[in-house]
């Protein structure tokens, strides 16, 4: 019997840790667990982590040598800044002159507040001579001497030349400190942005290490071998040693493993992914495949750290409801949670018999305008979203927030007479007021991301998923979803997140070979991570106007070979391609294909005028797991081999780059090459486009078939 193959995914959040078992060729969920977080215990959150771990392997049966792959995603970073409850950071500040002006100003970085009344505690030394190894002991000396327990080396320009930094680093680990620079964390220009960045690293760096041993120890008592890693704020996931170095990636992580168990577990790959807990709705947007990352505001100021463009609404399953008069007013900010009360709906209904409409604040300083229910054994319960998405009936039988819907009517019934309404209208006045806040957003992201909204598709996870993308979808009739297992999305992105890892650089006037050395380092900082090389993706962009060249790099830490019996059929496939673009199943054709993926189209006139216009090829890519990979609505597709894709796509290339005021653009390249999709839309200069290109193909057997699709810019 073949031996088993398991990924692991787990869940630190703040009441409750989750962790998941999944067969890592099918990945069909084999088991879930869920225990106390466990905040009090000596070895902190780790201790909930290997409990976890233990209960789900005794309930699934898993073997220590079964587990391929195991990561973690945690709220510690982010709760820590959030709360204030970090380091003292002794920042060194190096060089003379003006450059030590500049390092001296970043005492103001001790005004950065976290939390109310907490503020970033900061010590300074400066460093004129870094290649004066007693002035930089001196300086380590005294940062340690008023109290610091982590140094961040600072330094104008040490992205060009870190040696300074690299230097006093050095100095502080030599006296048992931990240390940070800021080359370390980025590559990019901005001194204040960039110290602040570090500074923040090195303010979670003694808890966040501290609690990364912990977890190793657990996990190598428990005979476990695979690579251990943990999620990033920007949905991947990185080993160990790098979080030990830059723990800061693991700040708003938490949503992130959501959306990566979208991305992964739901195939997703056009659409806006709605993560609905108890409190609040995170929202994001999967564009072509892509998750889309922007950089982080923490402490109210801009950072460089990378991480998923996610919009939070105050809305989720347990939000309560506003009352004025006899009006809905409002539902939330407050919850069921908040309250200390349990949702109606999960009531016996016998329970709810005779209850009266009474008016509660949540907190002592919050208005008394909230509504909950007073039984008549005088408990009381909170009447929710859930509670009034269950009464509506739009929450689908199979859901985790499913409740009696005899229940739900009897928590909406008190609501419905003060009203004046039916128990069904007054639930859908709730959800209107409910998924509101919610729209507004969905729309901005949609508009801001050009997706199509024919082909867009909602999809919710989370426990309170059911109570409000349902109602969501039907509003705004759009096509919508509830992941499967959504409870557990979180540690399923976990399970199935890839290694991840962006390099930034500014380069002025940037060389093909600059573009390839940044190519290759994001390529191999993932391999070095334990990435297999033959499927590591790396998206480069290129960015004429900052001289910014960014790539970014994924891949698996194992070759996962989907089961092809589990696979749907390719009738099936095809008509979900057809429902994407929009058209009926027999004008679907097949344009292209590699061993690993199938280049579907159709032509599409406009709507309105644009029907006077000629039609455009919209295409999609589809892989051979069945996962649409790629979108597009007006494409160019070319099929050459590995061997003439540089001479032949050049030409290519060369047809359609654009020209004006701003010099050439190169069209938008996408390359199915092997398993890979080498995207390189954010390429402009047509040399820089062909480059990669050759790059990209330049290792593979010269009869291999390749894919080019092109669009105009």
């Amino acid at each position: 019997m073949a031996q088993k193959r398991v990924r692991i995914g787990i869940d630190v959040g703040g009441t409750f840790t989750d962790a998941v078992a999944v067969d890592a060729r099918t990945f069909e969920l084999l088991a879930k667990a869920k225990v106390p977080t466990s905040h009090d215990h000596a070895d902190g959150v780790a201790n909930g982590i290997l409990l976890a771990l233990e209960k789900l392997r005794a309930d699934a049966g898993i073997g220590a040598d079964d587990v391929s792959f195991l990561a973690h995603g945690t709220t510690q970073a982010t709760n820590a800044l959030l709360e204030g409850d970090v380091a003292v950071v002794g920042i060194a500040g190096i060089g003379s002159g003006f450059d030590a002006f500049a390092t001296r100003r970043l005492r103001a970085l001790g005004k950065l507040e976290l939390a109310p009344g907490r503020t970033l505690p900061i010590r300074y030394a400066a460093v004129r001579d870094p290649g004066d190894a007693v002035a930089v002991k001196e300086a380590v000396d005294r940062l340690q001497a008023e109290g610091a327990a982590v140094v961040a080396a600072v330094e104008p320009f040490s992205v060009d030349d870190p040696l300074g930094e690299r230097a006093v680093v050095a100095e502080a680990r030599a006296q048992g400190l931990l240390a940070t620079a800021t080359h370390e964390i980025t590559g990019l220009y901005g001194l204040a942005k960039r110290a602040r960045t570090a500074a923040l690293n090195a303010a979670i760096m003694p808890r966040m290490v501290e609690t990364a041993d912990l977890v190793e120890r657990s996990v190598t008592a428990a005979g476990i071998t695979a690579p251990l890693m943990v999620m990033r704020g920007d949905g991947g996931v990185m080993a160990l040693p790098e979080m030990r170095a830059r723990p800061l990636l693991t700040a708003l992580s938490g949503p992130a493993a959501g959306v990566a168990g979208a991305l992964m577990g739901e195939k997703l790959s056009e659409g806006v992914f709605l993560e609905t807990g108890g409190t609040s709705t995170d929202i994001s947007v999967i564009r072509r495949g892509r998750v889309q990352v922007r950089h982080a505001r923490l402490a109210g100021r801009e950072t460089y750290l990378p991480s998923l463009d996610i919009r939070t609404v105050g809305i989720g399953g347990g939000s309560l409801i506003r009352l004025g008069g006899a009006s809905v007013t409002g539902v939330g900010p407050r919850s069921a949670h908040i309250a200390g009360l349990s949702y109606a709906c999960f009531a016996d209904p016998s329970a709810l018999d005779g209850a009266e409409l009474v008016s509660v604040a949540p907190r002592p300083d919050d208005p008394a305008d909230y509504v909950a229910l007073r039984a008549r054994d005088g408990n009381r319960y909170a009447i929710t979203v859930t509670c009034a998405a269950n009464a509506a009936g739009v929450v689908p039988r199979d859901s985790y927030a499913h409740s009696d819907p005899e229940a739900a009517k009897a928590a909406l019934a008190p609501l419905a007479r003060t009203l004046g309404l039916s128990i069904v209208d007054a639930a859908r006045l709730v959800l209107d007021h409910a998924v509101r806040p919610v729209r507004a957003v969905v729309d901005q992201l949609t508009d801001a991301y050009r997706l199509e909204r024919d082909t867009l598709t909602l999809v919710g996870g989370g426990g309170g998923a059911a109570a409000v993308t349902p109602y969501l979808g039907e509003s705004s009739t759009l096509d919508w979803r509830i992941a499967a297992h959504s409870e557990v999305i979180s540690p399923l992105g976990a399970a199935l997140a890839l290694v991840r890892e962006s390099v930034e650089r500014i380069v002025p006037s940037p060389s093909h070979t600059d573009v390839l050395a940044i190519r290759a380092e994001a390529e191999n900082a993932v391999v070095a991570q334990g990435a297999d090389p033959a499927g590591v993706e790396v998206d480069v962009t290129v960015d004429p106007q900052r001289n910014l060249i960014r790539a970014i790099a994924t891949g698996s830490t194992e070759l996962r070979t989907r089961d092809r019996s589990a696979r749907a059929e390719r009738a099936e496939l095809d008509a979900e391609v057809a429902r994407s673009l929009g058209v009926d199943a027999g004008e679907v054709t097949e344009l292209a294909r590699t061993a690993h993926h199938r280049v579907l189209g159709a032509h599409v006139r406009g709507r309105g005028l644009g029907r006077l216009k000629p039609p455009r090829l919209r295409l999609r890519v589809i892989d051979d797991d069945g996962v649409i990979r790629v979108h597009s609505p007006d494409a160019v597709v070319r099929g050459v081999t590995a061997g003439t894709a540089a001479t032949e796509l050049a030409a290519a290339v060369d047809e359609r780059t654009s020209f004006g005021d701003g010099g050439s653009r190169a069209p938008a390249v996408r390359l199915l090459v092997g398993t890979k999709i080498a995207d390189l839309s954010g390429v402009l200069d047509p040399g820089q486009l062909l480059a990669l290109i050759r790059t990209e193909t330049g290792s593979r057997p010269a009869d291999e078939p390749v894919v080019a699709i092109l669009e105009a810019r």
